[in-house]
């Protein structure tokens, strides 16, 4: 999971990148970097750290030029500490192309074997990123038949990239002189959405990026969803072609952009956020009345801030009292992307306090958005323990994550998680919980897609069924031991 964001202007786009980033900061905190185009010459400044961290006045002052992308991290792939492998990514040919990219690959073997054997380029980091990159740079550079580009040649470009590339990938790039592209995989896993507003007289301005906050904070009007396997081709001068690029292209969006990831004051694939978290409190609440008697619990509470719609409809839906328990720091990152399960739990202590006014000797019903590696649930439950809760109560308004997700969120291994290979009175003893309620799969897919034209959610964390076909047990055992070696 990462967040992404171009533009192409009339005027200096270097505040414009800024000011999105600061709005995707949600996606990634291990780094970040914005690359600018003046001209043919490209200008980039990337550095370990949050956007407010990162940037220097001086450092914007050099970020010259009227065609811009910029990236926040959160490593799926390669080392996350390693400023070597902070986005964007460059090669010099052919014209000079650099590319940023939310998503996760999951052919890197195959591909790290043919971009050295049979395109003779070399990958210096362990980044698919990088790869991704090279791939198009090789694509682009054999459709390329005189001194000029054209946007056809572009298209086929990416057509072969879609060829080669599995797994899941939203990605910009700029190319030098050229103008701007965005792809998105042919099955629409991460997000990407197209916007455009007027520049007044000296023309118009067009941004594509992960979420639709960042258009309705600048002033862009959505133009539309980047179609699954659709490329954007924007020249420098602002004129915008787009080609479906994929043979068999199918959308089927991320469920856990909707249940954590994205902002709620987003909307993704025409489905708001939003409305989205309320309706899973609204099942969720059918799911807790089944297997909780009446009278058994006192106040129902949030895990601040992804899951608040959710606890808000539970609380409505079961005529218990809504009470915010938990006080959250926001200095401090989101603990589910830290790297390092150390990390994540020293931080949720620091993200978190519990007031103790609001647990003594009450019977107390949390809502969480998720419980993935459980670290930070059982912290919770410690926490609200010592408040002086009378019984826990832990609800999850996702379904299980019993399998790993290897198309952008850092899930890699099956023996991280929680809930795998255990029964769910068991995750509620490994949590320390009283009663732990999971929200079922069938009732999270309806009420993420209700009203919605979406069809089909990615849902492989939930149920092993992992939508590119290409996704086999062989694979999922090199990527757990890659991951602890």
């Amino acid at each position: 999971m990462c967040g992404i964001v171009g533009i192409v202007s009339p005027e200096p786009v270097n505040q414009q990148v800024y000011d999105a980033l600061l709005l995707l900061q949600h996606r990634g905190q291990d780094s970040t970097g914005i690359a600018t185009a003046d001209g043919s010459t490209f200008h980039i400044h990337k550095a370990k750290g949050q956007v407010r961290e990162a940037f220097r006045t001086r450092d914007m002052r050099s970020l010259q030029g009227k065609m811009g992308l910029g990236h926040v991290r959160y490593a799926t792939k390669g080392i996350a500490d390693n400023e070597q492998e902070a986005q964007p990514f460059y090669v010099n040919a052919p014209y000079g192309i650099i590319l940023v990219h939310n998503g996760n690959l999951t052919n890197t073997r195959e591909l790290a074997d043919d971009l050295f054997h049979i395109d003779r380029r070399h990958v210096n980091s362990t980044s698919d990123t990088e790869m991704l990159l090279n791939v198009l740079a090789t694509e682009l550079q054999s459709q390329i038949t005189g001194l000029e580009l054209d946007p056809d040649q572009v298209f086929t470009a990416v057509s072969q990239v879609h060829e080669r590339v599995e797994g899941s990938y939203a990605a910009i790039a700029m190319i030098a002189g050229h103008g701007l592209l965005a792809f998105r995989d042919p099955f629409g896993i991460r997000p990407l959405i197209l916007g455009r507003r007027s520049a007044g007289l000296v023309g118009e301005e067009w941004i594509v990026t992960s979420e639709s906050l960042v258009l309705e904070s600048a002033g862009y009007d959505v133009v539309r969803e980047v179609a699954p396997g659709e490329a954007i081709f924007i020249t420098t001068s602002g004129e915008m072609y787009s080609r479906q690029c994929a043979k068999n292209p199918r959308l089927v969006p991320c469920s856990f952009e909707y249940v954590y990831l994205a902002r709620p004051d987003s909307v993704m694939n025409g489905i708001s956020v939003y409305e989205a978290r309320l309706r899973l409190g609204d099942r969720l609440a059918g799911t807790i009345a089944q297997h909780t008697p009446m009278g058994d619990i006192d106040v129902v509470m949030p895990i601040p801030d992804s899951s608040r719609p959710a606890a808000m409809q539970v609380a409505q839906k079961l005529g218990i009292e809504y009470r915010e328990g938990f006080y959250k720091n926001r200095y401090v990152g989101r603990t589910f992307i830290m790297p390092g399960q150390a990390q994540r739990k020293k931080s949720v202590r620091q993200k978190l306090n519990a007031m103790s006014m609001e647990f003594k000797g009450k019977n107390i019903l949390i809502v969480d958005d998720s419980i993935v590696r459980g670290t930070t649930s059982k912290e919770i439950v410690d926490m609200a323990r010592a408040a002086g809760a009378n019984k826990v109560t832990f609800t999850s308004a996702a379904p299980p994550v019993r399998y790993p997700h290897v198309y952008g969120i850092n899930m890699p291994s099956r023996s991280e998680l929680v809930a795998h290979n255990r029964k769910i009175p068991e995750i509620a003893l490994e949590l320390g919980a009283d009663r732990l309620i999971y929200q079922e799969v069938e009732d999270m897919k309806q009420a993420i897609l209700q009203g919605s034209n979406v069809t089909e959610l990615e849902m492989s964390c939930f149920t092993g069924d992992y939508v590119t076909g290409t996704v086999t047990p062989e694979y999922l055992e090199w990527v757990e031991r890659t991951q602890l070696s």
